[in-house]
């Protein structure tokens, strides 16, 4: 028996919209790398944070594309969690990326392009060799335009905002404030001028709405199956 042909998957979205749940799912079931581009930003939004280059109010690009230079991100398995986790400058900062104050700024931080370029540049290294899904918001339109299989997902914002909400479990953030967070985020990925959040023609829209995780999983690994049949009957030319 041949051995199955791995590919290249982009997921892409809007925030809290289930991408990373599945892409985790799909790598896991199908013996993939798993890549959260996310996790990236949200590193160097963090490095900028702490060094004071970026708030709520104020955003510094001269010295963040300055300390670019500095930066440096990894993907560490955690044998604790079974996980690849991002590490900055060597040090583990999973935890400290997900909190609101980091994802309140990201959207600012990502819209540089030299940060973008940066990122996309690491993340095409990641994966060229196929065997990975990556989530993110420019995966399928600028990181991997020619992925052999690409997802869009999206949600209804109410569902996104009660998902994120419980996801944080944080009694000093309201439901209110992280639906305020996610509609500046949806606009900002949207209207950037730099690899803007777009739905490609060729990607595959899951709505998960109403669905459960374990149904869109069923739904995105068909369309992967139907893809890899595709590919060995008609096998792209090198």
């Amino acid at each position: 028996m041949p051995i199955q042909k791995k590919i290249t998957i982009a997921i892409d979205g809007f925030s809290s919209c289930g991408k990373s749940t599945l892409a985790k799912a799909m790598a896991h079931d199908l013996g993939y790398i798993f890549i959260d581009s996310g996790a990236m930003y949200r590193a160097i939004t963090l490095f900028c944070y702490k060094n004071k280059y970026v708030d709520e109010q104020f955003i510094d690009e001269e010295k963040i594309i300055k300390s670019l230079k500095n930066i440096s991100i990894h993907f560490e398995y955690n044998s604790n969690t079974s996980k690849l986790e991002v590490t900055l400058n060597n040090e583990n900062i999973e935890k400290e990326i997900r909190n609101l104050t980091i994802s309140n700024l990201v959207s600012k931080v990502a819209s540089i392009k030299e940060v973008r370029q940066k990122l996309v540049n690491e993340q095409q290294k990641i994966g060229e060799n196929g065997g990975i899904v990556m989530d993110g918001r420019d995966i399928g339109s600028v990181v991997f335009p020619n992925a052999e299989l690409k997802f869009f997902v999206t949600a209804d914002p109410k569902v996104r905002a009660n998902r994120r909400f419980l996801e944080l479990n944080d009694p000093n953030v309201s439901l209110k404030d992280v639906a305020k967070n996610l509609k500046e985020r949806d606009f900002l990925d949207s209207t950037r001028a730099e690899s803007p959040l777009i739905q490609t023609e060729d990607a595959i829209v899951i709505d998960n709405s109403e669905l459960t995780q374990d149904e869109q999983l069923l739904i995105a690994l068909k369309y992967h199956k139907e893809c890899i049949d595709y590919l060995t009957q008609f096998p792209k030319k090198k």
